[in-house]
C-alpha cells in the first residue's frame, strides 16, 4: 500500500466516470451534474492511510491512559467552501474570477452552485464541454471556463496507529452537521456493545 496507489485509484475512478458521462451525454445530459464525495481508509502493517475528496470526515477515537477518556482526533480537513482556507485556495487558483465562491442564502458555494471544492464527478464544473446545452440551465455558467473549477485530487494522510487508538468514525456531512467530533466519539465509546456489527477495534 502507498499514497501513489491510492491516488491512482481515485484517478481511475474519476476517469471512469468521465467516460460514462461522455457516452451518455446526448441522452442523459444531467449526468454531468452528478457527483460524490469519496472517503477511503486502509489499514496496512499498522499504518493507517486516509484519502478524502469532498466534505466527508474521518475521526479517530484515541484513548488517554491517565484519565481513561477517549478523545476525538480529526485526521483530515474537508473540502467545503464553508471553510475559509478552502475558499482562499479556490480564490488563489482562480484569481481573475471574482465569483469563484459566492455567499448565497447565507451558504458559501462554488460559483453559487455547490459547496464542495473537490469531488468525483460533477464534470459540468471540470470540463466546459459539459457546461452547455442540453444541460439544464440551472447548472450552466454564463461564461465558459478555461480550466477545471473543481478538482478530483484527494487529500491523503498516513498515520502510524498507536496502541491507544480505539476506533475510526467515517461519516458524511449529514452527521457532522449535528454532532461535534467529540460528541460522535462519545456516542461510539458508550455504545460499543450495541453496535458490534459495525464496531471494529483498531487494536
Amino acid at each position: 500500500m502507498s499514497i501513489d496507489v491510492i491516488r491512482k485509484a481515485y484517478q481511475a475512478t474519476e476517469e471512469g466516470f468521465i467516460s460514462l458521462v461522455t457516452k451518455q451525454w446526448s441522452v442523459k445530459p444531467q449526468i454531468a451534474a452528478v457527483g460524490s464525495c469519496c472517503l477511503v481508509g486502509v489499514i496496512c502493517g499498522g499504518t493507517l492511510y486516509i484519502a478524502n475528496l469532498g466534505d466527508s470526515r474521518v475521526v479517530l477515537g484515541r484513548g488517554v491512559k491517565a484519565t481513561g477518556e477517549v478523545l476525538a482526533v480529526q485526521l483530515l480537513a474537508e473540502h467545503n467552501v464553508a471553510i475559509e482556507s478552502v475558499r482562499r485556495e479556490l480564490q488563489s487558483m482562480h484569481p481573475d474570477d471574482k465569483h469563484i465562491v459566492v455567499l448565497k442564502h447565507n451558504v458559501w458555494r462554488v460559483k453559487g452552485l455547490i459547496q464542495v471544492s473537490r469531488s468525483i464527478g460533477d464534470v459540468y464544473l471540470k470540463k466546459s464541454e459539459f457546461n452547455r446545452e442540453p444541460l439544464h440551465t440551472k447548472f450552466r455558467l454564463r461564461e465558459p471556463f478555461k480550466k477545471p473549477i473543481l478538482s478530483a485530487e484527494p487529500t491523503i494522510t498516513v498515520e502510524p496507529l498507536q496502541p491507544q487508538d480505539q476506533f475510526l468514525i467515517f461519516a458524511s456531512d449529514g452527521l457532522w452537521e449535528h454532532f461535534s467530533n467529540q460528541e460522535a466519539v462519545d456516542i461510539v465509546q458508550s455504545n460499543t456493545r450495541s453496535v458490534s456489527l459495525i464496531y471494529f477495534p483498531l487494536n
